[in-house]
């Protein structure tokens, strides 16, 4: 067994290679025409050399997602990486396509997004703390149309815009409370009109859902001209094309809209690029990083953000649904330490062998794995080992998966890399060539927006009802009237239960859903509906991960994990 050390440790003490090396893997060719480097471990690839690919057949597409996140961990970032250096070292073409970190969970609680243990991408600290600048960018973006929808207000405001019916708020890519809501334009005449306003986190912006959604340039360009950002004192809508917004706002992504291309830490090309989150957003990395991923290699691993209820099931119906994507299979990662805690075991007493809690819990992995199949995908279980888990624990739910038809496999890539997770490379490989994929979606587009919403509340979640007050109905059927029936809907709501109570673990059934509301991404093009107590704006945790990030004596970061 490897000396147990943290994360970055053994990022650090990886035999990187230089970036032409991993492109090469994947014949790019050596040339400023297909990419551009950012220093010698990071690229961005251009887009009009992918434009070149395009006659190319595309490769198998693997969707990594997992069971409703614990505290515990479930590592679905982890054996996505692991996944795909597997699949390599089986001796497939292979890369992993994954979202970029935002600085919020970074500083806050949940910690990086490089994976972890043997199955990381690197530059592991680069990464996770700015990166390229793409995240920088996409909040420039927004809040240069922020400041525009101000500045046209204050000289003289000839769009008629009704400041109490501004719909764009302001954007950070840090979790901050107390800029949820706040009062903008003090300080007298000079500063403009006083309003209410507030913060979104970046990741939240329809900037991000956009940029991870268009196609390319012009798209994108095309997307951000129709965001509804008010509305008038008729109460008709303003866009973003009327201030003119698009055309600078497209200058400010122009080079942040290139997929990144870095290395896993067995030097496997990994794709990094956006990062909408997936409790209040799509919650998936960018489709022109998908697809060529899928012109660039013959498997594709990609991940879909927190538990399936949630990312994958906004995967499909969003991503999929935007982009003529259609998955081969499905992986659902699941710990027993996991499974444990939503059956009713304390986090303190998860070291302990308990077969009746794993037996309990396993009703969660049960609906994930009874939704998945609803989408027509084939899948497979991926078990992410814990050193604590014993022989008769894993024993016992690889028995409750098998009863249900569904192969689960041990994985232990986070301790020994590839070498760790062949099982389940080969397990993926076997299904993707059954082609017994026949993916279809929840709803259709032309469901009124209500029953879309309860078609995910009671296929999805099993919920019994929906509860939303005589406004947000008005509010959908205006939608609707408006020309927006046909979108689909991003649903905002904790990642911690299927209910929008976090505190309700398992597969819990006759509850309700509550509104609390709705609101139109019109560039993006699906509808947003807020649920229970979820914020846009998360909070920082009483004792968050940036008391114990600093520089030591050496000049290297520490706490980052």
């Amino acid at each position: 067994m490897k000396k147990v050390q943290s994360d970055i440790q053994i990022a650090r003490e990886a035999k990187i290679r230089p970036i032409n090396e991993i492109l090469a893997k994947l014949n790019v060719p050596d040339e400023t025409f297909a990419f551009g480097q950012i220093g010698r471990f990071i690229a961005k690839i251009n887009l009009e050399y992918l434009d070149t690919l395009k006659h190319k057949p595309d490769g198998k597409l693997v969707l990594v997602t997992a069971i409703t996140p614990t505290p515990a961990g479930e590592g679905k970032t982890t054996t996505s990486v692991g996944l795909s250096d597997g699949l390599n070292k089986i001796g497939k073409k292979s890369l992993v396509c994954l979202r970029e970190p935002s600085l919020g969970p970074s500083f806050g609680m949940k910690g990086g997004a490089a994976g972890g243990g043997y199955a990381q991408v690197i530059p592991m600290e680069q990464i996770n703390l700015h990166f390229t600048g793409d995240f920088h960018a996409i909040t420039s973006a927004h809040n240069l149309l922020s400041a525009l929808i101000d500045n046209h207000i204050y000289w003289g405001n000839k769009l008629d815009i009704d400041i109490r019916r501004i719909v764009w708020k302001r954007v950070m890519d840090m979790n901050d409370r107390s800029l949820r809501s706040i009062n903008i334009n003090l300080g007298g005449v000079a500063n403009g009109f006083p309003r209410e306003d507030g913060f979104d986190i970046t990741v939240a912006s329809e900037i991000m859902a956009i940029f991870c959604l268009c196609s390319n340039l012009k798209d994108l360009e095309k997307r951000i001209g129709n965001i509804t950002i008010a509305y008038s004192r008729d109460k008709k809508p303003i866009y973003a094309k009327d201030l003119k917004a698009q055309g600078p706002m497209t200058v400010l992504l122009k080079e942040a809209i290139r997929p990144n291309l870095t290395q896993t830490l067995e030097n496997n090309p990994a794709i990094i690029h956006g990062g909408p989150f997936g409790n209040i957003a799509h919650g998936c990395n960018s489709v022109i990083a998908t697809k060529a991923g899928l012109k660039l290699a013959d498997y594709v691993v990609t991940e879909a953000g927190f538990g399936a209820d949630l990312g994958a099931e906004k995967f499909f119906n969003i991503k999929c649904r935007k982009s003529n994507l259609k998955p081969s299979c499905v992986v659902i990662v699941a710990t027993i330490r996991a499974l444990k805690m939503h059956g009713g075991v304390a986090k303190e007493d998860l070291k302990l062998e308990n077969i009746d809690a794993l037996k309990k819990g396993f009703n969660n992995l049960q609906r994930h794995i009874e939704n998945i199949k609803k989408f027509g995908l084939p899948l497979t279980v991926a078990i992410n080992h814990f050193i604590q888990d014993t022989e008769n624990e894993i024993k016992a739910l690889i028995e409750l998966c098998k009863s249900l038809g569904v192969k689960a496999s041990l994985c232990k890539h986070w301790e020994n890399g590839s070498e760790g997770i062949k099982e389940l490379a080969s397990q993926v490989v076997e299904l993707c060539q059954q082609n017994q994929a026949n993916f279809r979606f929840l709803y259709e587009n032309k469901t009124s927006l209500f029953k879309k919403i309860e078609t995910i509340a009671k296929e999805i979640y099993r919920a019994d009802e929906v509860i939303a007050d005589t406004k947000i109905r008005d509010q959908l059927k205006s939608y609707e009237q408006a020309g927006y029936k046909d979108l689909p809907i991003c649903i905002a709501k904790t990642q911690y239960s299927f209910s929008t109570d976090p505190q309700l673990k398992g597969a819990p059934n006759g509850h309700s859903l509550p509104i609390r509301e709705i609101r139109l991404s019109s560039g993006a093009e699906f509808i947003v509906v807020v649920c229970g107590e979820i914020m846009t704006m998360p909070g920082l945790p009483r004792i968050p991960s940036a008391e114990t990030i600093k520089l030591n004596e050496d000049g290297e970061v520490e706490g980052l994990f």
